[in-house]
Order: structure tokens, then sequence, then C-alpha cells
């Protein structure tokens, strides 16, 4: 596993660029809403930890995971600097599991291609409900702090370019 030795909220804080002149979108999947409150907690806190105010930090809410790609294409038109899509499926016993994950990684990637706003791929595709909680605050940190330290760099990046 990718993530078996690494601490997912783990960074060095001098590694990141200033964020504090930055907007942020976040879209949050109401489906395996335990799990997507935490990865939107850790990428609230990490935004925050660095510098980014609060009323620069846009959240909406969608259904599911598949609409996260809807959700991010709008949020973009709100002027945002970087949007981060929090999402979480697991797998189940059809082959819906494959479906969804494939369509919401094709959609932000798409997203990335024909914007010239980065969207941070934070979808758990995980086989059990415990690999989701250990990634989502657990004992492998959380990949909403991973997600946002990603959004601010690809931010800066933007900004820069």
């Amino acid at each position: 596993m990718a993530t078996e030795n690494k601490n997912l909220s783990q960074y060095d804080k001098n590694t990141i660029p200033n964020a504090s002149n930055f907007r942020f979108g976040i879209v949050v999947s109401e489906w395996n809403e335990n799990i997507t409150e935490g990865l939107y907690q850790g990428a609230f806190d990490a935004l925050i930890d660095n510098g980014v105010p609060h009323n620069s930090i846009i959240r909406w809410d969608v259904p599911g995971s598949f609409e996260l790609i809807y959700g991010c294409k709008k949020m973009i038109e709100q002027n945002v600097d970087a949007v981060i899509a929090i999402g979480s499926v697991i797998q189940g016993e059809t082959k819906h599991f494959d479906f969804v994950c494939a369509g919401v990684t094709q959609g932000i990637k798409d997203l990335n291609i024909i914007t010239d706003t980065p969207v941070v791929f934070c979808v758990l595709t995980d086989n059990t409900m415990q690999q989701a909680i250990d990634r989502s605050g657990g004992k492998h940190g959380n990949k909403g702090t991973e997600a946002a330290i990603a959004a601010i760099k690809m931010a800066n990046l933007k900004s820069n370019s």
C-alpha cells in the first residue's frame, strides 16, 4: 500500500508557499459522510494552518463522489485559485465501485486539462471502511491534509505562470 509507511498529515511548513492571498473551493461528497467529514476537516485545518483566511475557503456539498465533477466545475466559476474534490468510494459487491472510481478520476482529470484552475483529487478509493478510516484521520493520517498542501502548491504554480 502506498500509504502504509507514510503519514498523510505530515508536511514541512517551510516548504509551503504563502497561501494567505489564495481562495480555495472544497467540494465534499455526502456519501460516506463519516469519512468525507474527516477529510474535509483535515483539508480545512491545513489551509488555516498555512495562513488561508476562513472567508477564503468556500465549501459546497454534493450527494456523491460522481457529482464531485459537476460541483468542481461550478466551483471553478467562483474565481478560486484551486479546488479540492473530497469523496470516498468503498468497494462493495458490484462493479459500481469500478465505474464510479473511473468516472470521477477521469472527470477530475478532464477539469485539470480544460480549465486553468487546479482541481486536487482527494477521493479515497478503498477496499474496506477501515482503510478509509485509516486515511481520513486514522493511523495513516489524513488525505485531506495532503490534498490541501497540494492545492496550496498548485495555486502557487498557477499564480506564477
